[in-house]
């Protein structure tokens, strides 16, 4: 099995890469490309017209046949059992549906070593504890070349994650990945760890693990950006993550990009606060004003004066923190 993760920038690369896998390929290859929830995607026919292989949607038991691609459809993770896949509207990972992390940790834990991941062009690091699964299963590791990818974040966190991974560029990978496939398998695979057990578990939104007491990781102090919920802070090998209760999950660069976003939008807020608030200050002083009440209009006018002062360094406060760098975006 070939499973490939792509976001901003990954669709030429998905084209390019698929364009040259033969007919005869010997393995399934899944997709996820991130794209909004609310989006359509063509890119099933995309990689159709691309090259040799059949593309299409994945629907729940789709089986696991090679020459075959699979992508994942909007607002739906992509989640491998044994010799099928299944969709989930669980929760989302690093803030996507379907997420990167999400199919490369369901296919470590259902083939263990029999597993390719690729990672592609993408912004922060969706895939990486995806990576990290697959390598403790025996399974191989390639992303695509960081002067080559459109967006290097992807590629540079889950080779960072797992430096045992190949370095390529698209036009090389398709040859390596034959190769890959071609070796014998690891004879005494490790088993899935508990862990990976679990958080397999909560992206199908299995109701015994959902419902247990015990989160994995230790409290981090953190709240999830989208459910307000304690994070819990996951440690594997070098790599860092959080997930809160009911499964929404964070890596720290994914988890710092959705806390500038909503302390922008907190700003914002605040911003149209004082802007009423100088506005109708203002009002009440013309009126004091028309009823001959100056000091009371004076105390309103200065009200004023103070509210739009204070909205100024807001507006400036704004101006410094952005919206947040390379938020990622891609629609196919």
């Amino acid at each position: 099995m070939v499973v490939i993760g792509a976001s901003a920038g990954g669709v030429e690369a998905l084209r390019s890469l698929v364009a040259l896998l033969p007919a005869s390929f010997p393995a399934a290859v899944l997709v996820v490309l991130h794209i909004p929830a609310t989006s359509t995607s063509a890119l099933p026919a995309i990689l159709h017209r691309a090259g040799s292989l059949r593309a299409h949607h994945a629907k729940n038991g789709d089986s696991l046949e090679s020459g075959q691609i699979l992508v994942a459809p909007p607002d739906h993770h992509l989640i491998v059992y044994d010799g099928a896949v299944t969709l989930s509207r669980g929760p989302q990972e690093n803030g996507h549906r379907p997420a990167i992390d999400v199919l490369f940790r369901s296919a470590a834990r259902a083939r263990g070593d029999r597993v390719v991941g690729v990672v592609l062009s993408g912004a922060l690091d969706d895939g990486a504890a995806g990576m990290v699964a697959i390598a403790s299963r025996g399974g191989a590791c390639v992303v695509q070349d960081f002067d080559e990818a459109l967006y290097d974040s992807m590629p540079r966190a889950a080779y960072d994650a797992v430096p045992s991974g190949k370095v390529l560029p698209v036009a090389e990978i398709p040859g390596v990945l034959a190769t890959l496939l071609d070796e014998s398998l690891e004879q005494d695979p490790q088993p899935p760890t508990e862990l990976m057990e679990q958080e397999a578990a909560m992206a199908d939104m299995d109701p015994t693990v959902m419902h247990d007491p015990e989160r994995p990781g230790e409290p981090s102090g953190f709240a999830c950006p989208d459910c307000h919920g304690a994070l819990f802070e996951i440690v594997e090998g070098s790599l860092t993550r959080f997930r809160c209760r009911v499964g929404h999950a964070w890596s720290p660069e994914s988890l710092m990009a959705r806390q500038t976003v909503d302390l922008e939008s907190a700003l914002w807020m605040a911003l149209r606060s004082l802007e009423e608030k100088a506005s109708l200050t203002r009002q009440l002083g013309s009126n004091a004003t028309d009823r001959g009440h100056r000091l009371t209009a004076g105390r309103f006018g200065e009200s004023a004066d103070e509210a739009l002062k204070a909205a100024e360094l807001l507006r400036d406060l704004i101006a410094r923190i952005g919206s947040g760098g390379d938020e990622e975006s891609a629609s196919a």
